[in-house]
Parts: C-alpha cells; sequence; structure tokens
C-alpha cells in the first residue's frame, strides 16, 4: 500500500527541496507555446539532452541505417574505457600491423612496421577518422579486430544500443553492421558524460602525423563555438551523417543526422537542430546527489525516523519558461520497517509538466537503521497495529 503525498507546485517547496528560489506556480499559470520542430532533410534524425536523456524531435530514430565512421565513436569509447580503467595509457607505444597499415578508406597514415602512441593513435580516430589508427587500436585493445568487434557489441549492449550491430572497427561497409541515429545519440551520451576528461579532443580542429596535417571533418567547430565535438561519417551507402554536440549556458544537446546529401547539408540540418532545441528548451537539475525530500517513520528500528531522498543527480529537459509549472508527487511505502540500508527504494518521486510526467525517479533510504532491540520491536508492533487498525 502507498501513500500519495501531493505537494503541489515543485516551486512551492523550494526551502522543502532545496530548489532554486522560483515564484510560486499558480492554478492559472498559462502553457509556454512552441513551434513545430524544423524539417530536417536527411534518412534519420534525433536531438537528445545527454544529462536528462529527453529526446526533443525526432524521425525515423529507429530505422537501422549504415553508420560509417561514426562507428568510431565506440572505437574511441572502448579505448577510452580501457584508459579509464588502467590496463593502457596513453603513451603506450603501438605496433602497427600489415593489416593496420593497409586499411583502405580514411586514414592517418601510420606506417607498417612503426610504433605509435594510444594518444596519437585515439587523436588519428577522432579528428582524423583514420581506418589505420582504427584498426591498430582494435589489435591493441583486443589482440585482432574481429575480438574488438566482440567487445563493441558487447558494449553496445550494456549502453542499450539495442538496434546496433557492428562488424568492424572502422564503420567500412559490411553486412550486418548498422545502427540507428537513436542508439549513435546512447553512445554519444555516454562518451561526453562516462569520459569527460577526453571529451576536449572531440574539438580539435587539426591533427598532425607523418608530417600530413588534417582538418577535422566537423565543419561546425569552425562555424558555432558552442559546437565541441563529436564525429563525421561518409560512405555510398549511408550517405553524410553527422553527430555534433554543443552547450550554450547550462544545456547541452547532442544532433545527430544519418543520410544527408553532402558535406554542407549534413551540417546545416544539425545546426537547424541545435538552434530549435537551444532556442526553445532548458535543461534544469531538479534534485541533487544526496538530497534529502523527507524524513520518515521507521518502525522496529534502533532510530524513529528515516531520511530519505536521491542518491544521483535528477536533470529535466523542459520548454523555456515552464519551470514555475512543474508539479511533483511522492509516493512513499505506507509501512517502513527496520532494518533499513542506504540505497532500498521506499517509494518514487514523480515531477509532471502539464500533466505529462518528465521525471519518474525512485526514493531512496539515505541512511541505515539497524533494527531495535526485542522490546522496541514489540512495542512498535503494538503501535502499529492500533494504527493500522483506526485507519
Amino acid at each position: 500500500m502507498l501513500s500519495r503525498l501531493f505537494f503541489g507546485p515543485l516551486c512551492a517547496i523550494v526551502a522543502f527541496l532545496a530548489l532554486t528560489a522560483l515564484p510560486v506556480a499558480t492554478a492559472s499559470a498559462q502553457s509556454v507555446l512552441i513551434p513545430s520542430p524544423p524539417q530536417i532533410a536527411g534518412s534519420s534524425y534525433v536531438l537528445m539532452d545527454p544529462l536528462s536523456g529527453r529526446v526533443i524531435m525526432e524521425d525515423n530514430s529507429h530505422e537501422r541505417l549504415p553508420p560509417a565512421s561514426l562507428t568510431k565513436m565506440m572505437t574511441a569509447y572502448i579505448v577510452e574505457r580501457e584508459l579509464d580503467e588502467g590496463r593502457i595509457s596513453m603513451s603506450d607505444m603501438v605496433p602497427i600491423s600489415v593489416n593496420a597499415w593497409r586499411t583502405e578508406g580514411s586514414r592517418t597514415f601510420v606506417q607498417e612496421g612503426t610504433e605509435v602512441s594510444v594518444e596519437d593513435l585515439l587523436r588519428g580516430v577522432i579528428i582524423q577518422s583514420g581506418n589505420d589508427a582504427s584498426v591498430a587500436l582494435a589489435e591493441f585493445v583486443a589482440g585482432s579486430e574481429g575480438a574488438f568487434v566482440d567487445i563493441m557489441n558487447q558494449q553496445a549492449e550494456l549502453l542499450g544500443m539495442n538496434e546496433t550491430s557492428f562488424a568492424n572497427a572502422t564503420g567500412l561497409p559490411a553486412p550486418d553492421h548498422f545502427s540507428t541515429a537513436r542508439d549513435l545519440a546512447l553512445l554519444a551520451r555516454a562518451i561526453i558524460n562516462d569520459y569527460p576528461e577526453n571529451y576536449p579532443l572531440y574539438a580539435e580542429k587539426h591533427f598532425t602525423y607523418n608530417n600530413i596535417r588534417q582538418p577535422n571533418r566537423n565543419s561546425l567547430l569552425w562555424r558555432d563555438d558552442s559546437v565541441d565535438g563529436l564525429k563525421t561519417g561518409h560512405t555510398e551507402e549511408a550517405g553524410y551523417c553527422l553527430v555534433a554536440s554543443a552547450k550554450r549556458n547550462d544545456t547541452r544537446l547532442i544532433a545527430v543526422v544519418m543520410g544527408a546529401s553532402s558535406t554542407a547539408a549534413r551540417a546545416q540540418e544539425v545546426q537547424k537542430m541545435l538552434n530549435y532545441g537551444f532556442r526553445y528548451y532548458q535543461t534544469e537539475r531538479l534534485f541533487s546527489n544526496g538530497q534529502e525530500l523527507l524524513e520518515a517513520k521507521v518502525w522496529g528500528g534502533q532510530s524513529d525516523q528515516l531520511s530519505v531522498g536521491i542518491l544521483e543527480d535528477v536533470h529535466v529537459t523542459i520548454p523555456r519558461g515552464s519551470r514555475d509549472s512543474l508539479e511533483s508527487v511522492i509516493e512513499l511505502d505506507t509501512v517502513i520497517k527496520a532494518p533499513v540500508s542506504v540505497g532500498d527504494e521506499l517509494g518514487r518521486v514523480k515531477v509532471t509538466l502539464d500533466g505529462e510526467t518528465v521525471v519518474d525517479q525512485p526514493v531512496l533510504a539515505l541512511s541505515d537503521v539497524p533494527e531495535g532491540g526485542f522490546f522496541k520491536r514489540i512495542w512498535d508492533a503494538i503501535k502499529l497495529f492500533f494504527v493500522q487498525l483506526f485507519e
């Protein structure tokens, strides 16, 4: 059984939830008017906020399409994971095999029989879209490109990329090599959120290796100062693809377009999506890691009270100007009995905007409450019996 505690407009409980002070919303608060999203010329597209995961606009975002060199985002992500977990380092020297050296398509121009640092190869993958650098890193991490592909597919599953299948580390055309705009947005989100220390690599405009200077193929890095990544892709089969991210003020967005008609078109369509998203939406942090929402009654414990709240930051992406119209409801277990451990789920907090649920988050125990002694448990059981009897 749940007790439903309605707290009214979210901003009316500012002190209770420790949110930014805002005027109190009223019943007459008007809905914010937003125009329809712009028309986007591409096979599929999606615009997502990486903090909240909110999708602002999309079309055919679940259609399986060849991802071309957008594949290299997963190659780079796995290398970044290996770096983060200490299994490799940026200064490690990678032997360049004949297989890596001969890989066709875009190149970093590494030479067979030489050794290249992980750092240079990672820049070659991200900035130059080097197929040779991608294969060299795959072989270094997993022993072979085939084994690396197994890791890519396992990682895709862990990230919730359920409509993706990788067949190589480069994005060269191959059977059973596909992804979707939605899955690639999830991958970009993981790159940004999981390994922020490496994310600045995606904003670098040039990289020189073997005395050959190549530009980043993401032309938005030159056209829009708020854009700081991520990756382009192109094959005859895939068309022109782009995953880009930008941050303006406190809001970051990820835009993905697949199957555009040219390099100029993919940049133009992504720019349209970003401009729309930033103009009409904003991201707010509603709850902070470890924030207490209320104190709950505990039965049969060493303590009678328990701190209940959130154990991770909670963000929401909403139309600009609609913050005052948010309302929250906490649904809490009617009877909480000891023992209780930190992280135990005790209910949910739901935040709505104009009747639409924008946050549905578990409410967790923020502290431990061990079982009380024998007589404390007996006494609380008697009190609870009469409380439930009269209810």
